[in-house]
C-alpha cells in the first residue's frame, strides 16, 4: 500500500505585506527632496499640460522654467534638492502633481521588504502610522505607477 502524500501545487509566497502596511502622510515634504537613488520627479506630457494650466502658463513655459530633458524623458529639476513646487513642507501644485508623487510611497520597487524596512521606512514619518492599506491597495497603487511609466516612455 502506497501511503506516500500527494505533491501540493506550488503556492506563491505571500508578499510581507499581505496583512497589509499602516501608512499616513506625515507633510515633512521629505518625499518631495532629492535623496539617494530618489532624485528625480517624471513627468508625462499630459501632467505637464495639467500643472502648467494650474500655474497659468503654457506648457512650453512651464517646460522652460521648471523641467529638464535627460534621455528624452521630461523631469521636474530639482537643482536646489528639491520640488520647486515645496513651499513651506507643502506641495503648491497638490491638485495636479504627478503620478509618481501621488503614488509615494507604494511604488513597485519600494515594496521590496528590504528596500522597505532599510530605507523607507526610517525616512518617511508616515509609515507605520494611520490608516492600514490593503495589499489590493497596495499593489492597485503600484500598478498605477507603472501604468504611468510604461506610457511616458511609449
Amino acid at each position: 500500500m502506497d501511503t506516500a502524500i500527494p505533491a501540493r501545487p506550488h503556492q506563491p509566497r505571500k508578499p510581507w505585506y499581505a496583512k497589509g502596511i499602516r501608512f499616513a502622510c506625515a507633510c515633512t515634504g521629505q518625499c518631495c527632496t532629492a535623496h539617494g537613488e530618489y532624485d528625480r520627479v517624471y513627468i508625462s506630457d499630459d501632467e505637464a499640460k495639467k500643472i502648467a494650466a494650474l500655474l497659468s502658463l503654457r506648457k512650453a513655459e512651464f517646460e522652460r522654467q521648471f523641467c529638464l530633458f535627460e534621455d528624452g524623458e521630461r523631469q521636474l529639476d530639482l537643482g536646489s534638492g528639491a520640488c520647486p513646487f515645496l513651499t513651506r513642507r507643502q506641495c503648491s501644485i497638490y491638485e495636479a502633481r504627478p503620478v509618481q508623487c501621488r503614488t509615494w510611497p507604494f511604488w513597485k520597487e519600494n515594496l521590496d521588504e528590504k528596500t522597505w524596512k532599510q530605507q523607507i521606512a526610517p525616512f518617511c514619518q508616515g509609515v507605520g502610522r494611520g490608516p492600514l492599506w490593503s495589499r489590493r491597495k497596495i499593489e492597485a497603487i503600484a500598478r498605477e505607477r507603472d501604468n504611468a511609466d510604461s506610457q511616458a516612455s511609449r
